[in-house]
């Protein structure tokens, strides 16, 4: 069986179209390849922040009951119990590094935040990268099959998006059509 001929004009647009699905197909795959890093990336960012408020929570209880054993201690001492102002100085000194590890964490958590959402904000540069060279790829086809140089103008206009969005989250360029984003998330 054999592919039948094309020529003129016919083949030429079928060259431009095969061109153009080879260029956004490899551009698409590289995108790819970084978003899914991306996504890595943030879910070990999302991973760790949890765990650090869990953390932060957590020495936040322990500030709460030493303050509470210190009232006890405070009772005792007023009742008479020698030991009372060794253990009353003891569980200050807890809640103090309580409180310096307490801020601690609570900064390293609102950091890796912070890291979570630079990295959602170049996952969704990748995302529209994505969405625009599919639909290029896909009018290119339509091209192809209609023989319609404006629809491979217009695939080529997506293209271009695509790839400069797809720019955009390699270089890390400000590129972020936040209503865009908005309607989609």
């Amino acid at each position: 069986m054999e592919a039948p001929e094309v020529e003129g004009k016919n083949q030429t647009l079928n060259n431009w179209v095969a061109a153009t699905v080879v260029i956004l197909s490899v551009v698409m795959a590289l995108c790819k390849i970084k978003d899914d890093n991306i996504v890595q990336a943030m879910q070990v960012a999302k991973a760790d922040a949890v765990d650090t408020w869990a953390e932060y929570q957590a020495k936040r209880l322990k500030r709460y009951v030493s303050e509470s054993a210190v009232s006890q201690a405070e009772l005792d001492k007023l009742q008479g119990n020698a030991n009372a102002q060794r253990f009353i100085d003891d569980y200050n000194a807890k809640i103090v590094k309580l409180d310096k590890d307490s801020d601690e964490l609570k900064a390293k958590a609102k950091a890796l935040e912070a890291q979570y959402d630079v990295l959602g904000y170049r996952d969704d540069q990748f995302d529209l990268s994505d969405a625009l060279l599919s639909i290029s790829i896909a009018v290119a086809a339509v091209a192809a099959l209609t023989e319609k140089r404006k629809l491979l103008m217009l695939s080529w206009g997506f293209g271009t998006g695509g790839i400069i969005f797809g720019l955009a989250g390699f270089l890390g360029w400000a590129l972020h059509p936040d209503w865009i984003i908005k309607l989609l998330t």
